[in-house]
């Protein structure tokens, strides 16, 4: 039986916007996800991608899906079994320029990929780069396309999967990405690699737009505020340390296997970039949840779609395939999106370059730090006492797990995503001294939740007079934070002729501080 992917619940340790599918580099610090990058690699590798004719909007296709594996031997197997029974490949969109997708479409047939003759890919009449678009009226339930498991490439599945397998301990990350992406090393190089078809539709590597690969001053200018910046150097830096310490080694240690113009670290944060962007991740089952992630996969095909946050088609896993669904009407003529999760703005520029303009993305959220929680209550004593009392409040919650020193409250237009968090924070830090004293001597146990106390967005206005202040307060260091105000960027966006003046990376930075402000001052209307 298929099986599609289960919403997670945002717990104190996890901010990663239940997003199960994707996997990013591993999390520096609740809630914020990473990004990868640095300066476009100009070397021999730039003529294996097609370049995009708008650069600007070419990383907006990444993915966030997943996938397993198989063995190598069976993914170019003459005969392959196919897994769907769709009666012919998806042809060329018309006046398409044939070369890298009609490759792309024959190496398809030779893996077992087959795509319904409803779609096609295409560049034209897509939102950036490639995409798919319905060349006939599809219904929901309609097969798109479906992916054998053989097809999918991995560290499992390229031509030096028996050496990956063997070296595994040697390999082992705190991202758990490095076998795939000394995979993606190999077979760029290789003369003859079987997946170069596949690479075709790739991005340039060099035209990659993630906020990694722009000027710090520009990232830490446009975003700042948003916590992006802050996010890509942690990523930098772990990026430069997981390259020296391991996979350059281990380059060096097989010549034969990887060149002298693969062993570049700049070529292996675009190529951290793109596997951010483009990979998938097979969600674990509900009884698997405490188990570390599946490691990413690519997934050719599927990683064509681009996101929207009301998309029209889903990905579902089988134990033979993978297959994309059509979950709405689309008309022909119209782009299939796919679903990269229920991804806020700031994670969609993190991870893939763009953000969807306001109001469209109805997964957006703000963060609200957690120590500017602290650093609001502080602002409300008077005497050392009431601050003492206050740090023992602090380190009682961090006892309790609620909260930490990099960790943030996440806030969406309709519900606190954290709200067991930030009602538990709120409450111990406005309750009084002795009720306090008695809720500490029970470890937080034996006090039943309120309904008066429920943090839904509905329910804040009716909280105590106390929460109330303290969130506005919050909420009011945490726009200070900001560069601009809301006003400001308000005359960005009704003004149409300024706005086209802007550059790509100016209009994205404002869409995601722009939605993140809008949800703050949502927050301020309703402690008012």
């Amino acid at each position: 039986m298929a099986t599609q992917a289960k919403r997670r619940r945002v717990s104190c340790g996890d901010r990663r916007r239940h997003t199960p599918l994707r996997r990013a580099w591993p999390l520096p610090r609740p809630r914020r996800r990473p990004a990868r990058g640095c300066a476009p690699c100009r070397g021999s590798f730039a003529a294996l991608h097609i370049p995009s004719p708008n650069p600007g909007l070419s990383s907006a296709r990444a993915r966030a899906r997943a996938a397993v594996f198989s063995a190598p031997s069976e993914l170019f197997r003459a005969g392959q079994r196919h897994c769907a029974c769709l009666s012919q490949v998806a042809g060329l969109a018309d006046s398409e320029d044939p070369a890298p997708v009609a490759g792309f479409l024959s190496w398809c047939r030779r893996v077992g990929l087959e795509l319904s003759p409803k779609v096609a890919v295409s560049r034209q009449g897509t939102v950036a780069g490639y995409g798919m678009v319905a060349r006939e009226s599809v219904q929901p339930g309609e097969l798109l396309f479906a992916v054998p498991r053989a097809a999918l490439l991995s560290q499992h599945t390229c031509s030096i999967s028996g050496l990956l397998e063997r070296e595994r301990g040697a390999l082992q990350s705190q991202s758990g990405w490095v076998p795939l992406l000394l995979a993606l090393l190999h077979e760029l190089q290789a003369p003859a690699s079987p997946w170069s078809p596949y690479f075709a539709l790739w991005p340039e590597l060099g035209r990659l737009e993630h906020p990694m690969f722009w000027p710090e001053e520009e990232r830490r200018r446009l975003l700042q505020g948003t916590g992006v910046p802050e996010a890509v150097e942690k990523d930098l830096a772990s990026i430069r340390s997981e390259y020296y310490s391991i996979v350059l080694p281990f380059m060096e240690a097989h010549p034969d296997l990887f060149s002298p113009r693969v062993r570049s670290l700049e070529l292996y944060r675009q190529l951290v970039a793109l596997v951010m962007a483009y990979s998938f991740q097979e969600p674990l089952e509900e009884e698997e949840d405490e188990k570390e992630p599946n490691s990413p996969l690519m997934v050719p095909a599927a990683d064509v779609l681009n996101h929207l946050a009301n998309h029209n088609a889903n990905l579902e896993y089988s134990p033979n395939c993978l297959r994309m669904v059509a979950t709405q009407p689309i008309p022909k003529g119209h782009e299939i999106f796919n679903t990269y999760g229920q991804m806020a703005n700031w994670q969609l520029i993190h991870m893939y370059g763009f953000a969807e303009p306001y109001p469209d993305n109805t997964d957006d959220t703000a963060d609200i730090q957690m120590v500017t929680v602290r650093e609001a209550a502080l602002q409300g004593t008077k005497v050392e006492a009431e601050r003492l009392l206050l740090y023992e409040r602090w380190d009682f919650l961090c006892k309790l797990e609620m909260v930490g020193e990099e960790g943030a409250f996440v806030i969406g237009w309709e519900e606190v995503l954290t709200e067991e968090e930030l009602a538990t924070t709120l409450k111990v830090l406005c309750m009084p001294a002795e009720e306090f004293r008695e809720f500490k001597d029970q470890d937080g146990w034996g006090d039943d939740k309120r309904e008066e106390d429920s943090l839904t967005i509905t329910n804040i206005p009716k909280l105590k007079a106390s929460w109330r202040q303290l969130l506005r307060d919050s909420v009011l260091l945490t726009l200070q934070t900001y560069a601009t105000d809301l006003k400001t960027e308000q005359d960005l966006l009704s003004n149409k002729e300024v706005y086209a003046t802007l550059s790509w990376r100016e209009q994205q930075a404002l869409q995601v501080r722009y939605g993140q402000k809008m949800i703050l001052h949502q927050l301020l209307e309703l402690t008012n």
